[in-house]
């Protein structure tokens, strides 16, 4: 008999980052706002019963002491660094994204150093790294007007996993209506697939709490310059949207993973099981994606809250 489960895959929590390591375990992390918290799990499905360990407690006061949000856990050259974007209470021109480093072999063991806050050209807010071809790329959405108040991507060159070298390029600003759902023009939360010659950077658009969150993506030859933005070419429409038939809302602020076998992709996203239901309400969830028949991913549409789904292949 074939196992199932059902989504959600825990009661609450936004901006999910479920990282597959060869270690055979499954490493999840999401906003907490208050700490970091990390689970480390043998199955995606069971992350909800996964051991739990809070990783960094912020400072009491000052930068970085206030509003944790979308921790990523990264191995970057045999070590680990969690990204975390926080402010000092004082709104978005003091958001930054900060960085910690590991060198215990099992990122719930060792201590956490703190390497400070990125220096990017703008506040901002969900940092990640992309390595690729022996170069070290950082991704995060930085504030502005465009044209009404919000966020854009950029990216940068990394001298190493906390520093950036060179200047910050415009990869993708809101320019199409789905974008600028919610009373504001946003472009944020990036994140990467690589496959069949092509790196994929898929971001959330519009608001957070808007039943039209979505996600867009951005595609570029593998080989190409990945900091020239005439290299990337954006899909005009959201390649993963709501769906109210399956009570699935403002699907977004995702990452991806694979199978315990490693044989299929899976994305992992924050969705709101009601419409109009409020950023307090999301929950993480997961599904497998396909792939076209031109090597492009195919996300489908949100799964019915509460549906049986097989569980992802090789999981026991």
């Amino acid at each position: 008999m074939n196992r199932i489960f059902r989504n959600p895959i825990m009661d609450s929590g936004a901006d999910p980052w479920m990282f597959r390591h060869d270690d055979g375990y499954y490493y999840f992390m999401m906003t907490r706002r208050d700490r970091l918290e990390l689970v480390k799990s043998r199955s995606m499905t069971g992350i909800a019963d996964g051991f739990r360990k809070t990783v960094w407690l912020p400072p009491k006061e000052g930068p970085g002491s206030r509003e944790l949000w979308a921790p990523e856990i990264h191995r970057i050259e045999d070590k680990w660094y969690i990204y975390f974007t926080a402010s000092d209470g004082g709104g978005d021109s003091t958001r930054r994204i900060y960085v910690l480093e590991n060198e215990s072999a099992d990122p719930t063991d060792g201590d956490w150093v703190h390497k400070g806050a990125v220096n990017t050209e703008l506040p901002g807010l969900d940092g990640t790294v992309l390595q690729h071809n022996g170069k070290l790329y950082f991704m995060y959405a930085g504030y502005g007007h465009f044209p009404e108040y919000g966020s854009a991507i950029y990216a940068a060159l990394m001298a190493d996993p906390w520093t950036l070298t060179g200047p910050n390029v415009l990869l993708t600003k809101p320019e199409y209506a789905w974008e600028k759902q919610g009373g504001m023009a946003i472009n944020e939360g990036p994140c990467f697939l690589i496959r069949h010659g092509k790196i994929f950077l898929v971001y959330s658009a519009s608001t957070t709490w808007s039943d039209d969150y979505a996600l867009g993506m951005l595609s570029a030859a593998e080989d190409s310059d990945l900091l020239d933005p005439s290299s990337w070419k954006k899909s005009e429409r959201p390649v993963f949207k709501k769906s109210p038939e399956n009570s699935v809302f403002a699907p977004g602020h995702n990452s991806f993973t694979r199978s315990p076998d490693g044989s299929e992709d899976w994305i992992v996203y924050h969705a709101i099981p009601e419409s109009e239901g409020g950023s307090q309400r999301r929950q993480p969830r997961i599904q497998r994606i396909g792939w076209t028949t031109d090597g492009e991913p195919d996300f489908g549409i949100p799964l019915p809250t509460n549906s049986d789904i097989p569980v992802p292949s090789g999981e026991e």
